[in-house]
């Protein structure tokens, strides 16, 4: 994203996991070959990240979400093509099914290693990896007040996009474990909600001014206003597997957004609900996914995932219309019918015991499933 950037354009950062092609383990220390690889064909949209087995990239602001695909696609492509130079394979999943913390080593840089002076133990368990989405809204107290009100949505966001069911070689018998290893971190989950702008200023100055943090980067709340750009900046999902999750996700936070905004015209808005409560269905989609409900405060009763969705799309369609995605909104059905990479994940653990593989012989296939799945549609 840039400064001056349109109302409703929107960016995606993703983060990806490399891997040693023959022991499918991930890899300590990152070949240098690869990042100047990449930087050599993808410039500032790829970087490094905490762990030196992670990588990051981002998209160019992008009017459309077709632009958003092909952009997607192209950073994928050029990743997982440098990184194959180098006998390694690209995972997008946001845990690694066997991966040891204890055997990571952080990325020796000034930032990094200020994080992880800080942050001790709790930061040294941190190889998960997540997805990023930025909408601009180029009006300060509109972007702060739209980002309270699509909060209530951030549940649903996560549980389309689960893709951590494994840790340390054990099902972990969540969706997404990727938020309990992230909610040890300080200044995470749901954010704060301030009536102005400058309200959540004050409160983001008075970290500041101490030296708790540098500035509100430093704040990893599920959802917060960036600091680099006019965004509002969705950071609840795991990063996904196929890339046509991300597209559909990435649509369906736009739209969302666009509804809150529509209402805001016809002086509408979402009503409010108490964080404990909204706690409640991120918990929830953390645990279960798309596969036991959340809750619908309205009614006061869990209704199943499918419907919940159906109800959305509806009430997006007409801002899928205006922004020319509807089709991709559309194809979140598909990722309910056919499952997550959680899902996907589990399955081919299961089959992979079923026909006599051991436990590790099992988690090495769920990594190359991982491996095929994050370019195969590129």
């Amino acid at each position: 994203m840039v400064a001056g950037a349109k109302n409703f354009t929107v960016g995606v950062e993703e983060e990806y996991l490399l891997v040693d092609r023959d022991s499918r383990e991930l890899i300590r220390t990152a070949p240098t070959a690869v990042l100047e690889q990449c930087v050599a064909s993808l410039g500032s949209q790829v970087k490094t990240e905490f762990q030196q087995s992670q990588v990051e990239v981002n998209t160019e602001v992008c009017e459309t979400i077709g632009e958003v695909r092909d952009d997607l696609r192209r950073l994928r492509e050029t990743v997982a093509r440098c990184a194959e130079t180098e006998g390694l394979g690209l995972v997008a999943s946001s845990t690694h099914p066997s991966a040891k913390w204890e055997d990571q080593q952080s990325t020796p840089q000034d930032r990094y290693i200020g994080l992880a002076r800080d942050l001790q133990g709790v930061g040294r368990r941190l190889i998960t990896c997540g997805m990023h989405i930025h909408i601009c809204i180029d009006e300060d107290d509109l972007r702060l007040d739209l980002m309270n009100q699509v909060t209530y949505f951030l549940p649903h966001l996560l549980a389309l996009s689960t893709s951590s069911p494994f840790w340390h070689g054990e099902d972990t018998g969540l969706a997404s474990y990727r938020l309990s290893i992230f909610d040890n971190l300080p200044r995470t989950g749901l954010p704060e909600t301030f009536a102005s702008w400058a309200e959540y200023q004050r409160h983001v100055n008075v970290l500041a001014n101490t030296g708790v943090i540098e500035d509100a980067s430093m704040i990893w709340w599920d959802i917060r206003p960036s600091v680099r750009f006019p965004t509002i900046e969705m950071r609840i999902c795991d990063v996904c597997t196929r890339l046509e999750d991300a597209v559909v996700i990435t649509a369906l936070f736009r739209c969302l957004v666009h509804m809150l905004f529509r209402l805001r015209r016809l002086n509408q808005r979402w009503r409010d609900y108490a964080p404990m409560l909204v706690a409640e269905n991120r918990w929830r989609a953390q645990r279960y996914g798309i596969d036991a409900g959340l809750i619908d405060f309205g009614r006061g009763t869990i209704v199943p995932f499918p419907d919940l969705l159906d109800e959305i799309l509806d009430l997006v369609a007409p801002d899928a219309d205006e922004l020319g995605c509807t089709g991709e909104l559309l194809q979140a059905r598909e990722i309910v019918a056919r499952g997550t990479s959680a899902h996907r994940q589990r399955r081919t653990y299961q089959t992979a015991r079923a026909e006599g593989a051991s436990s590790d012989e099992a988690l090495r296939a769920v990594v190359d499933m991982l491996i095929a799945e994050s370019k195969a549609q590129t």
